[in-house]
């Protein structure tokens, strides 16, 4: 997938607790087919050799009581055999017999997928509406502290509380450099309660794979292994607590991304970047600077943001319906006019304008700023820059600004050996290199 999904900043594990799946004891109660677990079983033993009871638990996240019939199984149609370990006189370990290695390579011609076993589309569905979005509550305590140290106003701040409670698309528009991207990498702070993210999920006897380490954050637990050999564990581990997911695509977005990608060689999928975002956020920067018309991208959006519902399709041609539980963040410099019609505009919760600054603001930023870049703070070098550059020039007062004026004066600084102030000479030298400027 070319789009980049971002995870999420570390953040401080929320006391909400996520009910996750119980731990399936029998073949049934998984929710899979008998000989699709065999074949599973078949193409790990296949590609990592001898493996014991226990390692074949932890690598398929099965239950031993779910191993044991489908190893007899195997025994008894000698795909497998046990031999004895060196550790003790009972220690046993699985592996596949000649019959097995020749069945493994017709399975793997099928798929190669042999991690852990996928749950059902049923659980999926079910596990997802469980945990929604739209359970999650918003606060303005919750808001104070997610922006904590940010200079924004207080308006814009109820907007983005009331637009995350409600589940909703969010709209975020406003001139280039406002901040529109920066506060919504900070939505990030209000999410709450964890989740419980599949490994993968089979729909037809075909594997998608959904979690993505670069997006899921696992919540800190107890050892996996040891758990699948506890009959007391508390949850079924094909499934992996996480806080909620956040994902962020921009530009490089396309259609087809939003679909099913499917490996013709490894012969399984990779979820879409909604499908990875469910039961959190998704974050869609730089709207209508995509390759596909903005109208296409905002109606590939229709349906799910009207029904909650996603509608995918197999390489077969099967097609199945998936919940879209997300709060999406659409983020453009375009006016909304220019990427949707009215009746689409009407089905975004929230259309939030982020603007320039008030001059205050401004100077809140700048001082910011000079902190974190340790340049000595000055008041006469804002005035400088506001009356000689920003008030003579027309040019607005955009939060990105103080920004990168400032680190392009740093940077001119050590250049030249000399300490970085705010002087008359260095900002305008920042100035000017910053904007470009018309020629013939």
């Amino acid at each position: 997938m070319a789009t980049e999904l971002a995870a999420r900043p570390q953040t401080k594990a929320s006391s909400t607790t996520v009910t996750a799946p119980r731990p399936a004891r029998t073949v049934d109660e998984t929710g899979l087919n008998f000989l699709f677990l065999v074949e599973l079983l078949t193409k790990t033993l296949f590609l990592r050799g001898q493996l014991s009871l226990a390692e074949l638990a932890a690598h398929l996240k099965l239950a031993v009581g779910v191993l044991e019939p489908l190893l007899a199984f195997m025994r008894t149609e000698r795909l497998c055999e046990i031999s004895r370990t060196s550790e003790t006189e009972t220690a046993t370990a699985y592996n596949l017999t000649e019959l097995g290695r020749l069945r493994a390579e017709d399975f793997l011609q099928k798929s190669q997928y042999a991690g852990a076993a996928p749950v059902s589309l049923q659980s999926y569905v079910e596990q997802v509406r469980k945990q929604s979005i739209a359970d999650m509550q918003v606060t303005r305590e919750k808001i104070a502290q997610a922006f904590q140290g940010i200079v924004i106003q207080e308006q814009i701040l109820r907007q983005f509380g009331a637009a995350m409670n409600s589940g909703r698309a969010i709209f975020v528009y406003g001139p280039a450099g406002s901040g529109k991207t920066f506060i919504s990498e900070h939505l990030v702070g209000l999410l709450s309660g964890n989740v419980a993210i599949p490994h993968a999920i089979v729909v037809d006897n075909e594997v998608i794979q959904v979690f993505d380490p670069l997006i899921h954050l696992p919540v800190e637990g107890e050892d996996e292994q040891s758990l699948m050999l506890d009959r007391r564990r508390i949850h079924d581990m094909r499934w992996v607590v996480c806080h909620r997911p956040v994902v962020r695509t921009g530009g490089e977005l396309t259609l087809s991304m939003l679909d099913l990608d499917f490996d013709a060689s490894a012969r399984f999928y990779q979820a879409p970047p909604q499908v990875k975002a469910n039961n959190g956020l998704l974050i869609i920067d730089d709207l209508g600077r995509q390759l596909a018309p903005a109208m296409a991208v905002m109606n590939r959006w229709i349906v799910p943001l009207d029904r909650r519902l996603d509608y995918l399709a197999l390489h077969t041609g099967k097609k199945f319906v998936i919940p879209f539980d997300v709060i999406v963040v659409f983020s453009s410099n375009m006016p909304p006019k220019e990427l949707a019609d009215e009746a689409f505009l009407r089905r975004l919760g929230y259309k939030i304008f982020v603007g320039q600054l008030e001059e205050n603001e401004y100077r809140a930023i700048a001082a910011q700023v000079c902190e974190e870049l340790s340049i000595p703070h000055s008041e006469s070098g804002i005035d400088y820059l506001l009356r000689e550059h920003h008030y003579k020039e027309g040019r607005p007062l955009f939060a990105c600004i103080p920004r990168d004026i400032f680190g392009q004066l740093r940077d001119i600084a050590r250049y030249e050996g000399v300490a970085p102030e705010l002087t008359p000479e260095l900002l305008d030298w920042a100035w000017e290199n910053y904007f470009a400027r018309d020629f013939k």
